[in-house]
């Protein structure tokens, strides 16, 4: 029962990382109407910019900070050279033109910080274990995580729901026409949404980068993730996102911890463990075709909220 708990709170921690990742992304195409692959690419931009920063400054918080205010001006300047020029196109144009800045970026990862990758060292009063339940001990950088993270989907919350910015947010997601000829800059508001989302998922990569290694290519796979989560909570929806990233998160790491262990009861020790974690993989897809079947829109579609 303790190993179950303490599972589940590793698959709300995976879901929070995933909600940062899927947040941006959701705003992006919710507004834009602009599919963008490279989301990943500034999930890594954000842990390299985190982990570099650290090193100059020699304080975890400092090097955070500094990284993710990096990736937000990255993020701009990448809409105002790039972006820009995909807006109105198909979206095939926009899987094409985004797959490249993929390719940019990890060779320009290469260029300046090598190959080898990068590590990004936790201060060491994160490096203890609180008790969350009697009997249950939790690391606390990971707790960290989600209660940052819960804080980080309040703030956006708000911005989105309660403020002028938001607002004109909201309008341009609905009738981007109309809210240019009212005399909004919509240049501008897409230049700082896509900043905005592109801070959220640096901030997704510089939280994961003290457990992971900092690599080349480290967003590629959970971009896959975050697209899964956008489609199950519904295009355009931040409640959504929240939702089912936590789902995912859960589906994804209870499924590789307990059902190896299921299998096992069925099937050799070899098989379970050599299919297990494949099944395993293939959960958090099925969860989402079933979604695909009922709920075509998602659990939270934007239009609804």
């Amino acid at each position: 029962m303790l190993y179950f708990i303490e599972q589940c709170l590793n698959g709300v921690q995976l879901g929070m990382l995933l909600f940062l990742l899927a947040a941006g992304l959701t705003l992006i195409f919710g507004i834009m109407d602009l599919v963008n692959l490279a989301h990943g690419s500034l999930y890594m931009i954000g842990a390299y910019f985190a982990a570099t920063f650290a090193d100059l400054t020699h304080s975890f918080v400092l090097g955070a900070v500094l990284g993710l205010a990096a990736t937000l001006v990255v993020g701009m300047a990448v809409e105002v050279i790039a972006m820009r020029r995909l807006y109105g196109r198909d979206h095939l144009d926009h899987v094409l033109g985004t797959f490249g800045l993929i390719l940019f970026f990890n060779e320009l990862v290469r260029l300046v910080w090598g190959p080898a990758g990068m590590t990004l060292p936790l201060p060491s009063q994160l490096l203890t274990a609180v008790q969350v339940l009697p009997g249950v001990y939790y690391p606390l950088y990971r707790l960290v995580i989600i209660v940052t993270t819960l804080l980080v989907a309040l703030l956006l919350y708000v911005v989105v729901m309660r403020t002028r910015i938001g607002m004109l947010i909201r309008a341009g997601a609905s009738n981007r026409e109309m809210v240019g000829a009212l005399g909004v800059n919509i240049k501008l508001l897409y230049t700082l949404v896509f900043g905005l989302g592109a801070a959220l998922a640096g901030f997704a990569g510089l939280m994961q980068a003290p457990i992971l290694t900092v690599q080349i290519g480290m967003g590629e796979n959970i971009l896959i993730l975050a697209f899964v989560v956008i489609i199950i909570g519904g295009i355009g929806s931040v409640r959504g996102a929240l939702v089912a990233s936590i789902f995912v998160g859960l589906v994804d790491t209870i499924g590789r911890a307990f059902l190896p262990d299921l299998l096992r009861l069925f099937m050799s020790t070899n098989a379970a463990s050599t299919v297990g974690p494949a099944v395993s993989s293939m959960l958090i897809y099925l969860l989402m075709a079933l979604i695909l079947v009922f709920r075509p829109e998602g659990l939270f579609p934007a239009a609804r909220r």
